[in-house]
């Protein structure tokens, strides 16, 4: 028999976290790893809309990581998780900024602000930076909480959204998009 995928443990609104620790479901770590979840689901979706072959790649890699995160941010931090999980490290954060700048490279010099759109690939990507930074704004709530929350996850997703502005950027001259630039109104 296959196991089943409702428990009705979290029917009265709490939630268990790596290690036991039973939660309400509105909790600092339950919204981020929440956020995470659904950035990675968007992850895909992107994913699948790219044409480039090193970026479909990259994605994956993305979304490998940001499981990694997921598990990070539903550890009690006070108690053993009584399993190993994967971690995080420096040469993940320096695999997006050597990506960053290797597209960088390929753009013309940002001299204004950018307005979202011009292709669908290009708005999601857009919509995809800023889920990554909600997602970074919850940890950065929960370490403001005094909930710990390890830096380099703070670190990661903070350059994690500048890749995707990047990857927007990239992807649209790609496609042969006109950049719009966005020229404030003024009075």
């Amino acid at each position: 028999m296959a196991l089943r995928i409702y428990t009705k443990t979290g029917d009265d609104g709490t939630t268990s976290l790596i290690g036991g620790t039973k939660v309400p479901k509105s909790h600092f770590r339950i919204e981020a790893y929440g956020t995470v979840d659904e950035l990675n689901s968007y992850v895909s979706l992107c994913r699948d809309l790219l044409n480039d072959a090193d970026s479909q790649h990259l994605l994956a890699e993305v979304q490998d990581r940001l499981f990694t995160i997921g598990s990070s941010l539903a550890c009690d931090a006070d108690k053993e998780p009584g399993m190993a999980l994967p971690d995080l490290v420096d040469d993940d954060v320096r695999l997006l900024e050597k990506e960053i700048d290797r597209m960088t490279e390929a753009l013309p010099e940002m001299k204004h602000f950018i307005l979202p759109g011009g292709a669908v690939a290009v708005s999601q990507l857009h919509i995809l930076r800023c889920i990554c930074r909600r997602a970074e704004r919850c940890c950065v709530r929960m370490q403001y909480e005094g909930i710990h929350v390890n830096e380099l996850v703070v670190k990661y997703l903070n350059r994690l959204s500048d890749y995707f502005f990047v990857l927007a950027r990239y992807t649209g001259q790609q496609l042969n998009v006109k950049e719009n630039s966005w020229r404030p109104r003024l009075r």
